[in-house]
């Protein structure tokens, strides 16, 4: 399968906003108002779905969530499609989704993470067009931090440029910030130190691969299904699969994660990178512990502490983008390329 790009996004480009999942409440409708505003102010024109409703965990019928969807992604007129968060139950809608006219049509950049990561993996695996996994609509108003670039960094940069990421070696420990009270905020409250670490053990790691992944509490539902199959992605290329978990106890993550390991989504794996977490560990078992005993047995290395995950701040990763991942003692770091 040929991996293909959108076109990089330049101002004066439409950007289509809809919630896959779930919508906005009305209480969160300032920050949404500041990031929408943001967008525009960046020159690009922004258009605005119907399924945004926030009264319940999803923003509209299944039927009606998919039929957007797919409309702004077979709309050449659209150039990203950027939902405002993720949410619970996307799953609803990949048998709805017309995978075969996204395919066929020019490719759109679609950018999300959480539960967005069940269309945005699936829509890489099916069709072959690049995803991006990072920041949503709510968080585009912050400050990237140095060394992180923001997905539209990432949407706007010449295919072909490597975009270099490195840790910033400070996190968020508080799970949100307050958007009600405070819907202006920009800057990120990183009030924890903490980089990259490799949970296999010792040496330096220096790998490259086609980079796929997701939250496991939403894609690990798809092992076994043709939404998660890696089978022919990326022809026989390596991959550098990255996963994050959300809110998941270490016993459910351990399970989901042998899960999708038995069902052949690490088969082509020259190394994983695990999002940090807020997710608890068991009695038993830590989040680390859970990683290891599940992808230990594929003998490749296992880096955590990514900021590609549920965590502030975001690095955001490409599904479908060449990768080398580095990470040693002096530094640790990932370069992607689109091609």
């Amino acid at each position: 399968m040929t991996i293909r790009y959108p076109r990089p996004l330049r101002p004066g480009d439409r950007i289509g906003v809809t919630s896959p999942s779930s919508g906005v409440a009305e209480k969160m409708r300032a920050r949404l108002d500041v990031a929408l505003r943001d967008l525009e102010q960046r020159g690009y024109e922004v258009v605005v779905g119907r399924c945004m409703d926030g009264s319940t965990h999803v923003s509209a019928p299944a039927a009606d969530r998919a039929a957007e969807l797919t409309a702004m992604l077979t709309d050449p007129a659209i150039r990203a499609v950027v939902p405002p968060w993720g949410g619970e139950t996307a799953i609803d809608l990949l048998p709805l989704l017309d995978f075969e006219a996204i395919g066929r049509a020019e490719p759109t950049w679609v950018v999300g993470y959480s539960d967005m990561s069940t269309i945005l993996t699936p829509l890489t695996l099916l069709t072959g067009v690049a995803t991006v996994h990072g920041n949503n609509l709510m968080e585009t108003p912050y400050r990237t931090p140095e060394g992180l670039m923001s997905w539209l960094d990432i949407v706007t940069a010449p295919q072909g440029e490597p975009l270099t990421q490195e840790p910033p070696g400070r996190y968020r420990t508080a799970r949100f910030d307050d958007f009600v009270g405070h819907p202006e905020v920009r800057d990120f409250t990183l009030d924890a130190e903490g980089g990259w670490t490799r949970l296999d053990g010792d040496g330096d790691v220096d790998v490259e691969g086609r980079l796929i992944g997701g939250c496991v509490e939403t894609v690990g539902p798809l092992a076994g299904t043709p939404y998660l199959d890696t089978s022919r992605f990326a022809g026989d290329e390596p991959l550098l699969v990255y996963v994050e978990a959300c809110e998941d106890n270490a016993f459910t993550i351990c399970r989901q994660l042998h899960g999708m390991r038995l069902a052949g989504f690490f088969d082509r794996a020259a190394a994983v990178l695990v999002g940090r977490t807020h997710a608890p560990d068991s009695p038993t078992l830590t989040q680390h512990e859970a990683v290891l005993d599940a992808l230990g047995p594929l003998g490749v290395p296992v880096v955590a502490g990514v900021e590609c995950g549920h965590v502030a701040p975001y690095l955001p990763l490409v599904n479908g983008a060449r990768g080398r991942v580095v990470h040693t003692a002096a530094r640790s770091g990932i370069v992607q390329t689109l091609d």
